[in-house]
């Protein structure tokens, strides 16, 4: 090696050593007759310090030709610094530096590597590999490595085994749409890249391998967000012979696992919510359960008053935001434009103020006595000082509104701490969802679609409403959610051919159409296929919250843009023409 030690790893009982230190330079200042050099590299940063008349002329020469980033190879002895720094490990030591040697040169970064950067999102992902260099990047990725560690220690203790499963498989119509890929050997034909590898740890089940797992790379061609790549990573896995139950249980020791070995937080057990009551109290099926403020329905109390925004509407639900009665009307109006904005889909907004006299002022007065927004309060069991916000309309639209409206209250009033975590297992989803937007091939407008996908199996005292009504049929499906975010998501397998057949006939798919896209798994289910059902885990998503991140992108080493683009080594981009000969495409066909 050409170092003794890291610039992580001094300490003030290191005094006297004579050391090898190598790394990037992170800044320079020069007094004259003193010279200090912070040298950087990923355990930390020593202080090397030159002296005028003390230090070599030469050495000190080549010092002062030194600038930001170089890297260095330098030797010196190890002594306390007499002015020291309390913000670094190494803050109570300094080298003062025999030798030095320029091991590379480097052009002026084109922003600061330090925690405070000056360079925009663009410019950081062009220079990926700089920004790599700042402490908080890296130490995402550190996160990260420990986070897929732990992982495999906690599953191969419990005798799962990991398996590679293909990258170039086979197109299917379900779900979001393929990254395809041509086949030269075989012209006009298409590979695609895995959404997952759902088919693939099904049939493992099959072969007898009874607990898989794989972290594994995943992709979609779809738009993307602060939360999506068009590449990301999922820890995927599946059981055999076992219930919902079992999942459950075994996935939830998962995340406890995680949160105790990476975070050192002992969770508690997770607790189970319907996607009925999710919908019903949150607006969301993913629920942020880190604070209350769960929806009160006035439906039955506030209709016939002659008011017809709310005796027209399907359902009239409000949350009780605690401590906020004396909102000024700036602050009201806001609150009604936010839940207004095209992507919230609310008409308008009505609030009752509690006040702290014990009478109450609300933006319906004219149509509700003291009398009736007393019993209002009531129902949401609100306290003078209180704010009463209320939506009504569609039930769907308005659960989801709400649902928006309840998060940015969470914002405003600070409870939605990334520092605390809740964690949740949501069940009972419905199995199918109607899209009026989709056509059967027969030209029929609308269609069934698989809420979660297409072999999830539905709950066995459902399964004979698939015939009289497929909307009622609940999956065996679950998710895990945390903080409102969804983090993970699987469900009991159908693992019988007739299940199976009788399931793509309600999404629409004909005979041949099933045995083209999914033949060869209905086959395996002819060979003794066990029960079955598995989970997969967004693994930048865990990563991200664990570090207590918005986006995913800085756990991800070399991440897209939000056009899908990666910057540094600009691509997408266009081919050959005679790459393009092989592959049998024609400019033309690109054209079109």
């Amino acid at each position: 090696m050409l170092r003794t030690h890291t610039c992580g790893e001094l300490r003030i009982s290191d005094v006297n050593k004579t050391v090898s230190l190598t790394g990037w330079v992170q800044r320079t200042r020069d007094k004259g007759s003193l010279l200090w050099i912070d040298l950087r590299d990923r355990y930390g940063i020593t202080q090397l310090f030159l002296e005028e008349g003390k230090t070599d002329a030469s050495v000190l020469t080549a010092a002062r030709g030194i600038g930001r980033e170089f890297v260095l190879k330098v030797q010196g002895i190890v002594v306390e610094r007499i002015s020291k720094n309390d913000k670094l490990a190494t803050g109570d030591i300094e080298i003062k530096i025999t030798s030095i040697e320029i091991l590379n040169s480097s052009k002026v970064p084109p922003f600061t590597i330090e925690e405070n950067t000056d360079g925009g999102d663009d410019l950081r992902m062009k220079y990926r590999y700089l920004d790599l260099r700042r402490n908080s990047v890296r130490e995402n990725l550190m996160l990260r490595h420990k986070m897929a560690q732990q992982t495999r220690i906690y599953l191969d203790g419990l005798n799962f085994i990991e398996v590679e499963t293909p990258v170039l498989i086979k197109s299917t119509p379900e779900g979001a749409r393929d990254f395809v890929v041509p086949s030269r050997m075989n012209p006009g034909e298409f590979y695609a890249l895995p959404q997952s590898p759902q088919t693939f740890k099904q049939l493992l089940m099959v072969s007898g391998f009874d607990r898989y797992y794989q972290i594994v790379k995943c992709f979609r061609d779809e738009d993307l967000r602060a939360d999506r790549q068009p590449e990301f990573t999922q820890i995927d896995c599946e059981m055999a012979f076992i219930t919902q139950e079992d999942i459950l249980h075994t996935f939830e020791g998962l995340v406890r696992h995680l949160f105790k070995h990476v975070k050192g937080i002992d969770m508690p057990s997770v607790p189970h919510m319907t996607y009925a009551d999710a919908m019903n109290f949150y607006g969301s099926d993913k629920p942020d359960t880190r604070f209350e403020m769960k929806f009160k329905e006035l439906t039955s109390v506030a209709q016939g008053k002659g008011f017809p925004v709310f005796d027209g509407a399907e359902l009239v639900a409000g949350i009780c935001a605690t401590g906020c009665a004396e909102y000024t009307r700036k602050q009201l109006d806001e609150l009604t434009e936010f839940v207004k904005k095209p992507q919230i889909g609310a008409k308008g907004l009505v609030y009752v103020q509690c006040k702290s006299d014990g009478t109450f002022k609300s933006s319906v007065d004219k149509f509700y006595s003291a009398d009736d927004l007393k019993k209002w309060a009531s129902h949401f069991d609100a306290q003078p000082g209180d704010l009463l916000l209320i939506l009504s309309g569609e039930k769907a639209k308005t659960q989801k509104a709400l649902g928006e409206l309840r998060l940015k209250m969470g914002d405003l009033l600070g409870l939605r701490d990334k520092n605390k975590f809740s964690a949740l297992w949501v069940v009972d989803f419905p199995l199918l969802e109607w899209n009026e937007e989709t056509n059967l091939p027969t030209g029929q407008a609308g269609r069934w679609h698989a809420m979660h996908h297409p072999f999830t199996s539905p709950k066995p005292g459902d399964l004979s409403l698939l015939d009289s009504d497929p909307g009622k049929v609940r999956a065996n499906a679950y998710d895990m959610v945390i903080n409102g975010t969804e983090v993970g998501g699987g469900s009991i397998r159908i693992h019988d051919r007739a299940t199976q057949q009788l399931m793509f006939t309600k999404l629409g798919f004909s005979d041949e159409e099933a045995k083209k896209q999914f033949g060869f798994l209905m086959d395996a289910f002819e060979f003794g296929a066990p029960p079955h059902g598995g989970i997969a885990f967004g693994f930048d998503r865990l990563c991200s919250l664990f570090g207590g991140a918005d986006s995913i992108r800085d756990f991800i080493a070399f991440p897209k843009n939000n056009s899908g683009r990666d910057m540094m080594i600009d691509t997408p981009s266009t081919i050959s023409q005679e790459q393009l000969k092989e592959l049998s495409i024609s400019v033309n066909d690109l054209k079109k």
